[in-house]
């Protein structure tokens, strides 16, 4: 007899009874630290990474590395990463295992790391991950070569295995779903024998911020990329440096606490606030401006005040859809209707946001529609209920938002956060409590 698995958790989510006046420290990129952590493990010798975020995406990434042959060690927040072997696979038999979580950076990016190898590499992960698209990426690793296994389904679970060496070369790739399936291939390149020319041929690319942090990352590692024509990446071959590398506070995750102060009142300051990023988050002062906030720098902290009133926005975050989640909570609690564009390609996220998003609000009283490409959210009197976050990290983070506004709104698993903000719970509750 089968054990129905026990009901996730609820956790209150705390009302915001005065303005904020909270400094909140934001952990390291996990973009950053995931693209950071595969590069380190095709350089030419052992890096390290500072402020790494330690997060369940960012260990499961550590972790499919070392299957491959790679050793990252942790302290705190400081790794150091010694390369995979550059003689080949790990000694054994059968095939290498890589488990994914929910991690759509590791079902991506490593694959092209495991045709490196010329063994088979079995990859996995969690039941919500088998229905995240991958594949875009199996079909250009079978067009360089390898040999991909997975029943024509384009999804986990599926079997990688390399030629060994990587002829590399001309690649078409439709990336409308995901800008990592081009990120996960431009990562790899400098490794293949004769770098790699990558054609996005589909008629959208989403995030296009995050294709600019990969080509900033292995231009910083002394990789030579041509992007100067659009929709076309040419990395040459050669060695990735070796290098001692910083990484930036997560912008996306200071959202909900930046945010926080739109819907309370008061102001919330995030320390370590870059000048210049790629991060797409970096986008979060001129939407929080618009729908009623006041964002400024004070030094390398960046600071947003809010009155309480928040208002409604139009506004397309096609290059931004992890702003999407706190968008739409904020649009819930806004004093006029609210459309979010350009952000259809979120249905195949950690679960189908739009579909989320729109359940859950229309769930605590909301008006929230989908159309083809995003949401309309039309403000409505919001009452206590139970926001289910379907496994995902920025479900949790926006049922918490509007959470400071309904009194009894209880969050299912609040623990998922832990896939990029560990703690997340405790730091929202240290942010109410220095009011």
């Amino acid at each position: 007899m089968t054990t129905a698995p026990a009901p996730a958790p609820e956790w209150a989510a705390p009302v915001g009874e005065r303005p904020l006046d909270a400094v909140v420290e934001v952990p390291g990129s996990k973009s950053l630290t995931n693209r950071y952590l595969v590069l380190a493990a095709l350089a030419e010798g052992p890096g390290r990474i500072r402020g790494a975020l330690t997060s369940r995406d960012t260990l499961l990434m550590a972790d499919a590395l070392e299957v491959l042959g790679a050793r990252v060690s942790r302290d705190g927040a400081d790794w150091t990463v010694d390369p995979l072997d550059p003689g080949g696979a790990p000694a054994g038999d059968g095939p290498l295992r890589v488990e994914c979580g929910l991690a759509g950076t590791v079902m991506r990016f490593v694959p092209p790391v495991a045709a490196l190898l010329g063994r088979p590499v079995r990859f996995d992960g969690d039941p919500a991950a088998r229905v995240r698209p991958v594949g875009p990426v199996l079909r250009a690793l079978r067009s360089l070569g390898a040999d991909v296994a997975d029943d024509g389904r384009g999804t986990l679970p599926f079997t990688v295995t390399g030629p060994g060496v990587v002829t590399g070369g001309l690649v078409d790739v439709d990336a409308s779903g995901s800008s990592q399936f081009v990120s996960g291939l431009l990562l790899a390149a400098p490794r293949f024998a004769e770098g790699l020319v990558l054609r996005h041929t589909g008629p959208t690319l989403p995030s296009l911020p995050h294709i600019a942090m990969t080509v900033e990352v292995l231009r910083a590692a002394g990789v030579a990329v041509d992007d100067s024509r659009p929709h076309i990446w040419e990395v040459a071959p050669g060695p990735v440096a070796a290098r001692d590398v910083r990484v930036e506070p997560d912008l996306s995750n200071a959202a909900p606490f930046l945010a926080a102060a739109l819907v309370v009142g008061g102001t919330v300051r995030v320390p370590g606030w870059p000048e210049r990023t790629t991060q797409p988050g970096d986008r979060l002062p001129e939407i929080l401006e618009a729908m009623g906030g006041r964002a400024r720098r004070e030094g390398d902290v960046l600071a947003v005040t809010g009155t309480g009133v928040v208002h409604g926005i139009d506004v397309d975050l096609h290059d931004a859809s992890e702003l999407a989640p706190t968008v739409a909570a904020l649009a819930a609690l806004a004093d006029s209707p609210s459309r979010l564009r350009g952000i259809g390609h979120m249905r195949g996220h950690e679960t189908d946001r739009l579909a989320a998003l729109a359940t859950e609000i229309t769930r605590v009283g909301g008006q929230a529609e989908q159309t083809h490409d995003g949401l309309v959210i039309t403000p409505r009197p919001l009452h206590a209920a139970v926001w289910q976050t379907y496994h995902d990290h920025r479900m949790a983070t926006a049922g918490a938002l509007v959470g400071l506004r309904v009194p009894g709104l209880r969050v299912v698993d609040v623990a998922t956060t832990a896939k990029t903000l560990p703690g997340f719970d405790a730091m929202w509750a240290r942010m109410l409590e220095v009011a």
